[in-house]
């Protein structure tokens, strides 16, 4: 039996469903939402993720005696009993996987009891901020490199848990593979890797390691040459492998000026068809510098399993609407707009996308104003409690993004600073429909 998700929580979600069961309001309509005021700094747009794993996550999210023995402490036991029989019983709509978002843009919607909808806040907001932070940071890599592979590989630079989401992250996101092989027995993706410098150092001779590598693994096999020196590395790989070796890594120095040289041996030791990865502290904008470069694969670690400097993709989780009645949450720096949404996604003929419109309505209002080449974003994902049976898996959102990202207007993928990609509008209800062309 999967180990509950119910105590992946702050102890304030069940003191509120603790007075709320006192006072009788435990049971009131609620509609909470998920969403991000404002992206990271720089940032164009973002990429939701983790949708998948949430879903998974509630259905794990019950009090069994283990559970309720740490509870016992502070509260008292009619919650006890409450939490006892709990069971998400709500309705979750959403962003699709791999769909991108917006300021504002309602990336999940829970509708249910209060008692029902307020404990999952906590596991909502943990799983969201973190993988929409990575995938975000993945896809402008991706970006960045083209057609070009990249190897996820920061499992040494964060939390052992979180660097299975983020490998999950960064495959949605484009990334190619991984080295982290929970994640490839887990989620099924393509795994990667084959030698550190501590090889190198644990034999006698540069030639010696080599020699074992490529006897165990096979021409093939990528050869790491900058323990000792570069240029007489990358002579020694051939002459162990042959200019059939697969790869070779370089790790260290100046990527932009190794890789040319790297290049220019290579290929005069015969090597024409052996490719050449590069790690070391990438991000995108590393990635971005080196598109001239003669390199083919990518390995980035740090930069990716921290968001490349957004950790968090500051998604939020707030109560709007009560019984059918909008709420809203005023102070200043702090806003929340009231009442269930939907999201209209404006585009133009051509496909290109130009407004998110952001309104105070249902999904069938949406569909109502929506133009010819429009789109009604959110997707229902789960209904009395049950995840929608036809949700996408890991590869089709994939697939999601890729074609998503294809949808922007040209600037919206740029590294450099500057406003969202589109603009999001929010209306208080429905827009008109539209038979526009554009």
């Amino acid at each position: 039996m999967p180990p509950s998700t119910a105590l992946l929580t702050d102890r304030y979600e069940l003191t509120m469903l603790a007075a709320a069961l006192a006072d009788g309001t435990v049971g009131r309509r609620c509609v909470f939402e998920t969403f991000a005021r404002r992206l990271p700094a720089g940032r164009r747009y973002g990429v939701v993720a983790g949708i998948g794993r949430l879903i998974d996550a509630l259905a794990d999210f019950t009090f069994g005696d283990a559970e309720l023995s740490q509870l016992e402490s502070f509260l008292d036991p009619a919650t006890i009993d409450y939490l006892a029989s709990y069971r998400f019983e709500g309705d979750v709509d959403g962003y699709p996987e791999g769909e991108l978002f917006f300021p504002g843009s309602p990336v999940l919607t829970i509708t249910g009891t209060f008692g029902n909808a307020v404990l999952l806040e906590t596991l909502v907001l943990s799983i969201l901020n973190h993988d929409c932070a990575i995938a975000s940071a993945a896809a402008r890599m991706a970006c960045a490199a083209g057609d070009r592979p990249l190897i996820e590989m920061g499992t040494r630079r964060t939390h052992e848990a979180s660097a299975i989401a983020a490998a999950r992250a960064a495959y949605l996101a484009g990334f190619s593979a991984t080295s982290n092989l929970e994640a490839g027995r887990r989620y099924g993706i393509p795994t990667a890797g084959t030698a550190a410098h501590a090889f190198t150092l644990l034999h006698d001779s540069e030639q010696a390691a080599f020699a074992s590598q490529v006897a165990a693994l096979g021409v093939g096999t990528t050869l790491l040459v900058d323990t000792y020196d570069i240029t007489r590395g990358i002579e020694t790989a051939v002459k162990a492998a042959g200019p059939e070796l697969g790869a070779v890594r370089i790790d260290s120095g100046d990527l932009a000026v190794l890789t040319r040289e790297a290049r220019r041996q290579l290929d005069g030791l015969g090597a024409t068809a052996t490719k050449i990865v590069l790690s070391g502290d990438l991000d995108e904008y590393a990635i971005a510098a080196l598109r001239a470069d003669p390199v083919d694969v990518y390995g980035v670690g740090t930069a990716l399993v921290t968001g490349s400097g957004a950790p968090t993709a500051g998604m939020v989780y707030k109560l709007v609407q009560v019984d059918g009645r909008p709420v809203e949450k005023r102070s200043a720096d702090k806003v929340s707009h009231g009442g269930r949404k939907s999201v209209i996604r404006r585009a133009k003929a051509s496909g290109t996308v130009t407004e998110e419109i952001i309104f105070r309505g249902t999904e069938q209002d949406a569909h109502a104003a929506a133009g010819p080449h429009d789109r009604v974003v959110p997707v229902s994902l789960v209904r009395g409690g049950r995840p929608q049976p036809d949700l996408a898996d890991l590869t089709g959102s994939r697939e999601h993004l890729r074609h998503a990202l294809t949808t922007l207007p040209w600037e919206g993928l740029t590294l450099s600073e500057g406003e969202p990609a589109i603009p999001s509008t929010q209306l208080t209800e429905p827009p008109e429909a539209t038979g526009r062309d554009g």
